[in-house]
């Protein structure tokens, strides 16, 4: 070093000696090493901008020629750059030395695919410059007619963008429309958005994939206007427009703005524009352990926002906690609600991971998937909060609706009424309104989630009927209940040797008629009955055991309890009660939830003859497009619900 001084002067030793890696010291672990020399990095950077533009230069060098070197070392080095010094590149707003970086990255860290990929897009070279020209051609003679002078460039997009959206999308390279991208660079503000006139004007653009980073430039400065449209037969193609100032700053990035003192120190006004720099000079001097510290610079290169990558290099600005759910509501609502699955630097990660600093996300959809109300607990963002809750209102009310249509059929047949002739006059309407509501469709939704009951509304709708029925209701209701919990078990189940005894059924196990059973003799309970496989009776003292069986009336019913697991759709909850209904099967409650892979569980207590009976409802049950499971409770007690 002291040779480097003495020939080339003080300045361009700083520099030589900010980017030279450490190799005296003797470490544990690569990664020690790669932080230290890091920490070094920065400290020099600090102290002059252009120790990380040199380094930036030596690492793309270094990626240039990495073939030289074996493939372990290759997929490191290609790793490190993918996780530092590209995101850095990025930072500093240095775009075309970010995007060789990952091209570069991709091409080791992912070898075959790179290969498969270069042969694809070689293939198509020809036909492709075609269409580029076609394109250019018709933009810059459009600009031309309207008084604009413009530079128009086309070029196929990097590879490593198109395989993270055929990965993204699980779609083949053929398959990938948008893989052509134009940049149109003009004199001024007002013309760029003229030209975005132009070019909306020329072709349909794509809901949803403005933007306007002129308007709302990035942090690292770029500014430009992003669009995509249906070009010339039916591609779609992305489209930038900018200024030749921001142009120049989109290469440069942070060179083209710095300056410098005459002792080559930041200025104030730019380390505060980029404050980031000297939080990573703190994140030095605090962060003893060189794990630590290399991780929090992979992941927090900004201390109070988070940026990460979309797949094809977009960074967008989360608050900090934001998870992957966050991401997808960001690009659109349907990739929000669809989310499955997510991957974070190309590793599967918990929806309720917290995105970092740098992190590659790509998310996978599914059309059947919907949304999670523990999705609530952990999003961090307005939007994708808003959106969830938009989404379970809609679902809920769904489902409130078809349950308060089945219990209103059900209990305006017991007074002998039809609730679809009401329906049908508009009847139930005017009840709605009686009860503040907008339609009859609030007044059913109501009903499901139980404010009103459908009593009421016989009430309101036929009282004589009601008032002819209600003693006569109450009288059998109170016997229905007499009979469960006293004196049933004496008619249904018979103990040899033993007449008049007071009987119950367990709540553990609720034995059904066709289930084995066993009594035990209970201290001032009687006999109470188990089935024979219940863990209770299995672990009970056997000299109170007594042998039972049953004894049955064919009218007999018995409470019982089943879960249903099922696809969740319109028309699902109807044909399930109306399965149960069809095998003359009463249902006495239902509750319904979504589950969190977004499929629906259905409870419903039931009063069953027996256990053949309810095996002929399971089966009828499992027949039904959509169901996916059917089983039986045990072991219930009180009303079904949460």
């Amino acid at each position: 070093m002291e040779e480097v001084k003495e020939h080339f002067g003080d300045e361009i030793a700083h520099l030589v000696d900010g980017v030279t890696k450490i190799s005296q010291i003797s470490f544990q672990t690569r990664e020690e090493q790669q932080a230290e020399n890091f920490r070094k990095m920065i400290l020099a950077m600090v102290k002059d901008i252009k120790v990380i533009l040199i380094k930036l230069a030596d690492r793309l060098h270094n990626m240039r020629t990495l073939h030289f070197l074996d493939p372990q070392k290759q997929r490191e080095i290609a790793q490190e750059t993918l996780e530092i010094y590209a995101p850095i590149a990025n930072r500093l707003g240095i775009d075309w030395i970010k995007t060789e970086l990952e091209e570069l990255a991709f091409r080791y860290l992912e070898p075959q695919a790179y290969k498969e990929l270069s042969q694809k897009v070689a293939k198509t070279k020809k036909e492709r410059e075609r269409y580029v020209e076609k394109v250019r051609g018709i933009i810059t003679q459009k600009l031309n007619e309207l008084g604009i002078k413009g530079q128009v460039t086309g070029r196929v997009k990097q590879l490593s963008s198109i395989y993270q959206k055929m990965r993204r999308q699980g779609v083949e390279f053929h398959e990938v429309y948008d893989i052509t991208a134009f940049r149109i660079i003009v004199g001024t503000v007002k013309e760029c958005y003229e030209s975005l006139g132009i070019i909306h004007s020329l072709w349909l653009p794509v809901p949803g994939k403005f933007k306007d980073y002129i308007a709302l430039p990035k942090g690292n400065m770029y500014q430009s206007l992003h669009t995509t449209v249906i070009g010339p037969y039916g591609e779609r193609i992305e489209i930038q427009i900018r200024t030749q100032e921001m142009h120049r700053i989109s290469e440069e990035g942070i060179a083209a703005h710095w300056r410098y003192k005459e002792n080559g120190k930041i200025t104030e006004e730019d380390a505060k524009r980029f404050s980031w720099l000297r939080q990573l000079l703190e994140w030095q001097t605090d962060l003893e352990d060189n794990r630590e510290f290399l991780q929090t610079v992979k992941v927090d290169l900004f201390p109070t926002e988070v940026y990460v990558f979309t797949p094809n290099g977009e960074v967008k600005e989360f608050p900090t906690g934001a998870t992957p759910v966050d991401f997808a509501y960001s690009i659109h609502t349907d990739v929000g609600h669809q989310c499955v699955r997510a991957k974070v630097n190309g590793r599967l990660v918990p929806l309720n991971y917290q995105l970092k600093n740098g992190d590659a996300v790509e998310i996978a959809t599914s059309a059947k998937h919907h949304p999670s109300r523990d999705w609530l607990k952990f999003v961090k963002t307005s939007r994708a909060k808003a959106k969830i809750l938009q989404w379970i209102k809609a679902q809920q009310r769904e489902k409130s609706i078809a349950l308060g249509r089945d219990v209103c059929e059900r209990d305006f047949k017991k007074f002998d009424l039809k609730f679809s002739t009401f329906w049908k006059s508009g009847a139930v309407e005017k009840v709605a309104r009686e009860f503040s509501l907008t339609s009859g469709e609030e007044l059913l939704a109501s009903i499901g989630y139980g404010k009103i009951t459908a009593q009421q509304v016989i009430g309101r709708l036929a009282p004589e009927k009601l008032r002819m029925d209600e003693k006569k209701e109450e009288e059998g209701r109170l016997e229905k209940v007499i009979k469960r919990m006293t004196s049933r078990p004496k008619g249904f189940v018979k103990i040899d040797g033993i007449d008049n005894v007071l009987m119950s059924f367990a709540g553990c196990c609720n034995p059904l008629p066709g289930d084995k059973i066993v009594g035990f003799i209970t201290r001032g309970r009687g006999v109470t009955i188990h089935t024979t496989d219940c863990v209770n009776a299995l672990t009970a003292d056997t000299k109170r055991r007594i042998e039972a069986r049953w004894a049955l009336d064919g009218d007999s019913t018995f409470p019982t309890r089943i879960r249903i697991y099922s696809a969740d759709k319109k028309g699902m909850l109807a044909a399930i009660s109306s399965s149960i209904s069809g095998n003359k099967v009463n249902i006495t409650g239902a509750h319904i939830k979504t589950t969190d892979d977004g499929n629906a569980e259905s409870t419903f207590d039931i009063e069953i003859g027996n256990l053949k009976h309810l095996k002929k409802v399971i089966n009828a049950l499992q027949k039904i497009a959509g169901v996916l499971k059917v089983e039986r409770i045990k072991g219930w007690q009180g009303p079904v619900g949460p």
